[in-house]
This record gives structure tokens, C-alpha cells and sequence, in this order.
């Protein structure tokens, strides 16, 4: 798939916008703060519905509008598709295909990126959220009705958390209704630990020999799911259901004293493996940043598996974080296969043919030129 034209209103720094793509490697040129990283930023918000960078949905919004608009036509396997995102200060609300969407969990998956920017070098070293916000992600687009399952799992953590707090401070001591979130909790709580399970199997299957590549031939990758309650990987929903429930009724009295939840899919981890070994706490920064690589090419290549599609690669500002080999082995990867949106101040030092062949624009305080 790839996008053939992008609008946008009131988005970010941009008044308004109408720029068409082919489907090859994209570059926006300009100096800092001009508006590279937005255009990326609204291809990820259309296709994903939120952004990579803020929490904020009125962050999106033009200073003094009141709702910003982003509008693509996307070219898949059967045709050209019209998607539409409206961001305004009530919500957000899709169109597909012309058709407004009940669900935003209906919307995502439609049109798929894998968006690549320094801080995705975090996804090893960072915080566990981030790993797990990696996850979802990736999880929500080749299977939309799993970020449904998460919404409906971080409503009842709420209500159960608020609970807890209830019992602490002695407001309430009915423990039946304790008892009847957390049966609700532990089965959303089981059917994501699941769902994480399959996918970082999947992705495992793909990163191992990417990053063999990127490595020479001298390291082996693997990713370990790290629960917070000890399931087995082994293990179908009812009986994970059950290693939950022995769990909580074992902690019951202590999340009551604490009034909170202490175990779950939100306090769970990702671990990077290279030859054994941790590489968030072992690794050197080259491990790490060709770890960070050889997930995000084996996402590509498990989204093109699971949907017969490759997606849209975003490349924010990313090329000049890697040297030349692992930049090399990243463009002969999705030369003539992906569509590439790359930000950069300069393509000078980037020698190499995809990079030649390229379509150039020009960015300058929300203005974009076609480049020659």
C-alpha cells in the first residue's frame, strides 16, 4: 500500500496543505522546526488516530483553530481509498471509504506505517512503558480488535484501582465487589498477555535473521515477553486465567493496604536478548541501535505477512543516527518494495541509489516545494 495524496488544515504549523507522493522513497529537506517531523507525524496521526510524539490531541491543532483535519487517499491491492481524520477539542472522529467509523478501534489497521525516529533507539533502552506501548501499537494494526480488548482493560484497572483506594481509606469494605473487577480485570488481563505472546513470536521469527545480517553473522536476537505474574507461554486462556487468579487471591490484602493493582499487562516488559544476554544492561550502543533496527525491519516484513501488504515506512530524522552499514543494509531493505517518508537536514553522506532515485521536498515554515 502507499499514499498517494495527503491534506491537511489547521494541523500543527500547517494552514493548510495538498501534496501528492509516488510510491518510493519520499524525502522532506529543510532545516529544524520547519515542519519536517509534523508531515510525518500526520501520516502516523491518519493512520493510527494518535501521535507518536504527544498525549495531547490539541497539541494537533493549529494555535487559534478549532479542529485540525487530515485527509489521505490511500492505493491498496483493490483500489483508491479516501481516509479521513478530524481532531477537535470534543474528540476525534474517522472516516473510511467515506463511511464515518463507530469505533476508532474500527479505523486503525485500515492503513499501516511503521514509523522509525530516535527515540524508537529507546525501545531497548528506554522504559518498559515504552515497550509496551510498542507492542499495542503493532498489535493494534494487523489486529484491530485487540486495541478494543486494551481499552476495555485499562476502564476496568480504573474502576478497580479507584476501588482499592476505596477500601484503603476505609470508605467501603464490601470485597464481593472487589471480588467481581477483578474477575472482569483478569480476564482482559489474560486475553492481551496472550495475544502479546503470539505477536513477540512472530516478530522474534522475523528479527532473528535480519539482525544475523546486521550483525555479520555474529549475534543471535531474542524477545522474551516479561509478565508481571508468572504465566506460562505455554499456557491457553483458562488456565492462564487461573495462574491469575491464584495470584490475586495470594495478594488480595496487599493491593487492599497499597489500593492499587500490582500486577498485569500494564506492568509488564519486553526483553531484548543478544547472545544470551540483556541488552538493555549488557549490550553496547551498537547492539542496541542494531536491535532497535532489526525490530522495526521485522515489523515491516510481519505486517506484510499477516495483511499480504507492505506498509508505510517512516523514517523521522533516523538515517543520520546510524552509520553507514546499518544505513545501508536499512534502504537495501525496503528498496522497491515499501513506501518511504524520510526527514533529514541534508542527503549529502547518504550515498546510496534508493536515496538518488528519491523524490525531494522542500520544507520551509510550513511550506513544502517540489524539489528538483
Amino acid at each position: 500500500m502507499y499514499i498517494e495524496q495527503l491534506s491537511l488544515k489547521n494541523y500543527r504549523n500547517y494552514e493548510g496543505l495538498t501534496v501528492s507522493f509516488e510510491n518510493k522513497v519520499n524525502v522532506f529537506l529543510g532545516e529544524n522546526a520547519q515542519g519536517k517531523t509534523n508531515i510525518m507525524e500526520s501520516i502516523y496521526v491518519l493512520a493510527m488516530a494518535k501521535s507518536h510524539r504527544s498525549s495531547n490531541d490539541k497539541d494537533l491543532i493549529r494555535w487559534d483553530t478549532e479542529y485540525a483535519k487530515i485527509e489521505g487517499r490511500i492505493k491498496k491491492r483493490h483500489g483508491s481509498i479516501p481516509m479521513q481524520l478530524v481532531i477537535s477539542k470534543k474528540g476525534k472522529k474517522a472516516w473510511f471509504n467515506h463511511i464515518e467509523q463507530q469505533r476508532l478501534s474500527q479505523y486503525v489497521g485500515n492503513m499501516n506505517v511503521v514509523m522509525f525516529a530516535p527515540e524508537d533507539l529507546n525501545l531497548v533502552k528506554g522504559s518498559p512503558q515504552v515497550r509496551r506501548r510498542f507492542i499495542d501499537m503493532e498489535i493494534g494494526q494487523v489486529s484491530p480488535v485487540y486495541l478494543h480488548g486494551v481499552s476495555q482493560y485499562m476502564k476496568i484497572l480504573q474502576q478497580r484501582n479507584h476501588y482499592l483506594k476505596m477500601m484503603q481509606i476505609k470508605k467501603t469494605n464490601d470485597e464481593t465487589m472487589l471480588d467481581i473487577l477483578t474477575e472482569q480485570f483478569i480476564e482482559a488481563a489474560a486475553k492481551i498477555t496472550i495475544k502479546r505472546i503470539e505477536f513477540l513470536k512472530l516478530l522474534e521469527e522475523w528479527a532473528q535473521p535480519i539482525h544475523k545480517g546486521i550483525s555479520r553473522g555474529t549475534e543471535m536476537l531474542e524477545i522474551r515477553y516479561a509478565p508481571s505474574v508468572n504465566v506460562l507461554e505455554a499456557q491457553d486462556l483458562s488456565k492462564m486465567i487461573e495462574t491469575y487468579k491464584e495470584r490475586f487471591f495470594k495478594i488480595k490484602q496487599r493491593e487492599i493496604e497499597r489500593g492499587t493493582t500490582l500486577f498485569g499487562p500494564h506492568r509488564d516488559d519486553v526483553i531484548f536478548l543478544v547472545n544470551g544476554r540483556d541488552v538493555q544492561t549488557f549490550g553496547s550502543q551498537g547492539q542496541q541501535r542494531t536491535t532497535a533496527l532489526s525490530v522495526k525491519l521485522a515489523e515491516i516484513e510481519l505486517i506484510h505477512s499477516e495483511i499480504g501488504e507492505y506498509p508505510i515506512l517512516l523514517l523521522d530524522d533516523v538515517l543520520s543516527e546510524l552509520d553507514d552499514y546499518r544505513q545501508s543494509h536499512l534502504l537495501n531493505t525496503i528498496a522497491g518494495k515499501v513506501q518511504t517518508f524520510v526527514t533529514t537536514t541534508s542527503i549529502e553522506g547518504i550515498d546510496h541509489q534508493t536515496m538518488k532515485e528519491a523524490s525531494t521536498f522542500i520544507v520551509t515554515a510550513g511550506e513544502i516545494t517540489k524539489g528538483s
